[in-house]
């Protein structure tokens, strides 16, 4: 039987419907992701073995090689301590040879039978061939070989599957669905010099040339990003087209006003980026734009002045944190900047109600603020005020701008004119709450920008955000000085309670933060509560302070009140602290366990200090037991710059699984990879969003779309939800 040969009805084959595949092989190879015939031609080899056309027969002499053969016979012996000889008998068509290894003991369980990959100088020794293995691969049952060329696609072993075994299916399923429809307009192949997509499967598999799997791999490269960026195009179209949206054009006085009362000048980055979002702001569909920031790089001023375009013009503003902290903090930011600018009260002033229903009172402009968690209700226009006079306050229009958690899109809180939205650390929130927030915009959508001090790569924005316009704080405050960075062992530790305390001395502020709250019998890691009891002694003369998460809210704003106010020296504390917290005294970061934190934590811990005019150190205790550990912590005492800290985190880590597992099983990239792709990923970009401006509902390619459902899953939040 032949299978519909397209990619998109290849995702509805079952494996079963491969000869040789049962019910048992299909469970194990569902576990590894595989359940279509879409899914297993798209498990694809990791690398070749190539023999220059050399068998055994013909492999020359004295040169240093790779032959391909079946091993017959396998012998050790042991001539002196210490030194393990295993000799074995390997054949192919053309002749055999002797194969010999030194102290390799896992050689010895291999089977009479198996096939490998050995590479060496091959020799004649009384009248045999004989090679010393410098390499050695392991291939298993006899692989579908391509003699000619002698290139050898290797796949990755699946459980208990052998990997003759995995060709053999991918080369029937290749039979059977050949040729696979190519749904890519040609002019894009032709411009980029792609090759089909039925001569990319084949060659990407069983390659004739070394040559040919390259063009295959960037055939198929292309075709993930492709397909990834012409549904990020779909959907910004389609937002852009249903939504009604509000086109703030006010005077900006009340913009202005703020600006001018900012105790520094803003740099030139915010004031590109602020002109950027007022932009869209004035345009006539929802705005929907990502701020990228380092932290202290003046993401807040650039949110207000949105914020106050859109109360300017009488509609209500909104900002959403992902904690109680960061919301009290934000609350507090926000008032005092619009109290020195004199567009609103103190915070937590005389309590006095300020019964007004527009914006300026006697000439002067009043900006209502409140707050809004799970626990705490207040406003800067009366400090005494319940919760339910709040939601009404907020229902019928008399608060201007709300800063609060998940409060602020709970069921029963309704906006009276919701216009502009903020949503601080994006990453902290799922699309679905993001959409939630949109929603209380009950006579228009509201404008939404999204904020990150989470640095992102490019290549990794234009995937993940790829329907977000995207700007960029790229430039510091002038003055603040990049933040010191150590990495301390743990027998060195001593290092840092004496920076802690002479920063404790000259009348400073430091972070402790360890990775866990209580001690666990199972994790080898400082907990915060034993640390805070053991520093308490160590710093017996100073001001020990705890916060974690699961301390109530009361609690955790009492800790960081007092901080703020300097009645605590040294805080110990968990990740709570990770973003948001602004407390100019604070010089000292020191990270236990840095080595169990994300790079992208530690460069977010690392940015809680130095923030006033003292400069900062950030001390990172650890004895990292991996690599890639010890490769996190390398780069963070190497690189101050978050955007390139992040290129080097994507690097370390590796991009994974972009947007998560489809139900069809099959990962979003398997052979893109965002960073030595980047010609692929903009050409892919060029090409899906100009298909959409020429046919917005992609009406003259069907198959298209049909295949961006069939393998992006019609359940996928980020590409159906708008």
């Amino acid at each position: 039987m032949v299978f519909v040969a397209s990619l998109a009805r290849l995702t509805e084959v079952e494996t079963t419907e491969i000869k040789g595949i049962g019910p048992v092989t299909a469970r194990i190879l569902a576990q590894a992701g595989i359940v279509s015939v879409a899914d297993l031609l798209h498990h694809v080899p990791h690398r070749y073995l190539e023999s220059q056309g050399t068998t055994i027969g013909d492999a020359p002499l004295g040169t240093d090689i790779t032959v391909v053969g079946e091993l017959r016979t396998l012998r050790d012996r042991r001539p002196r301590r210490n030194l393990l000889i295993i000799e074995g008998v390997l054949s192919d068509e053309t002749g055999m040879m002797t194969v010999i290894w030194f102290n390799q003991r896992h050689i010895l369980g291999l089977q009479p039978g198996t096939w490998m990959s050995v590479t060496g100088v091959m020799e004649r020794y009384r009248g045999s061939l004989q090679m010393r293995a410098r390499k050695t691969h392991v291939i298993g049952p006899q692989p579908v070989f391509n003699r000619e060329h002698q290139i050898f696609g290797v796949h990755s072993v699946i459980g208990t599957l052998k990997m003759g075994n995995i060709q053999a299916w991918i080369r029937s399923a290749l039979r059977r669905s050949q040729p696979i429809e190519d749904p890519v307009p040609v002019e894009f192949l032709a411009s980029h010099g792609l090759t089909s997509r039925d001569t990319a499967y084949s060659d990407i598999h069983f390659p004739t040339t070394m040559e040919n799997a390259g063009h295959a791999r960037r055939r198929l490269i292309y075709d993930e990003l492709f397909r990834l960026e012409l549904a990020l195009a779909l959907r910004k179209r389609r937002r852009m087209e249903e939504s009604v949206g509000i086109a703030h054009d006010p005077p900006g006085e009340l913009r202005g006003r703020f600006l001018a009362g900012l105790p520094y000048s803003l740099t030139a980055a915010q004031e590109r980026v602020i002109d950027e979002i007022r932009g869209d702001l004035r345009a006539p569909h929802p705005m929907h734009r990502l701020l990228q920031g380092e932290v202290g790089s003046g993401k807040t001023v650039v949110a207000v002045a949105a914020l106050l375009d859109g109360i300017e013009g009488g509609w209500q503003g909104a900002i959403m944190a992902p904690t109680e902290v960061l919301a009290d903090q934000h609350f507090l930011g926000v008032t005092r900047l619009l109290a020195d600018a004199g567009i609103a009260p103190e915070p937590f002033g005389d309590g006095a109600r300020v019964g007004m229903s527009s914006l300026f009172d006697h000439g002067r402009p009043v900006v209502k603020v409140a707050l809004l968690t799970g626990s705490t209700a207040v406003a800067n226009y009366d400090h005494r005020i319940t919760r339910q006079t709040l939601v009404d306050d907020i229902a019928t229009g008399q608060v201007d701008l709300v800063v609060g958690t998940h409060a602020l899109i709970q069921e029963g809180l309704d906006f009276h004119r919701l216009g502009v939205a903020v949503v601080d650390e994006q990453h902290r929130f799922g699309v679905s709450q993001r959409v939630e927030l949109r929603e209380k915009g009950a006579v228009a959508e509201p404008d939404l920008l999204i904020m990150t001090a989470t640095p992102i790569p490019r290549t990794l924005s234009m995937t993940l955000y790829g329907d977000l316009d995207v700007s960029v704080l790229d430039e510091m405050p002038r003055g603040r000085t990049p933040v010191k960075t150590r990495h301390l062992h743990r027998a060195e530790e001593g290092v840092a309670w004496t920076m802690v305390r002479e920063a404790a001395a000259a009348g400073r502020q430091c972070f402790v933060v360890c990775p866990l709250v209580e001690e666990s019998g199972k994790v080898e890691a400082v907990s915060a509560t034993a640390e805070h009891e053991r520093l308490s002694a160590v710093f017996a003369d100073l001001r020990v302070g705890l916060i974690h998460g699961q301390m109530r809210p009361g609690e955790k704003e009492e800790v960081m009140t007092g901080f703020r106010a300097g009645d605590v020296d040294v805080l110990v504390s968990t990740t709570v602290i990770e973003v948001g917290i602004d407390v100019p005294n604070a010089t000292v970061m020191v990270v236990e366990d840095a080595d169990r934190f994300g790079l992208s934590q530690l460069h977010q811990l690392r940015g809680r200090v130095g923030r006033g005019e003292h400069p900062g150190s950030c001390l990172l205790i650890a004895d990292p037991g991996t690599e890639e550990a010890e490769q996190r912590l390398t780069a963070l005492v190497g690189i101050n710059d978050g955007f390139a800290l992040a290129e080097e985190d994507l690097r370390i880590r590796g991009q994974g699984t972009v947007f998560g597992t489809r139900q069809s099983g099959m990962r979003d990239l398997v052979l893109a990879d965002i960073l030595t792709d980047l010609d692929l990923l903009l050409a892919a970009r060029r090409d899906a969003f100009g298909l959409v401006d020429a046919d917005p509902e992609l009406t003259g390619h069907p198959d298209l779309v049909f295949e961006i459902r069939a393998i992006l899953g019609d359940e996928v939040e980020w590409l159906f939800v708008s």
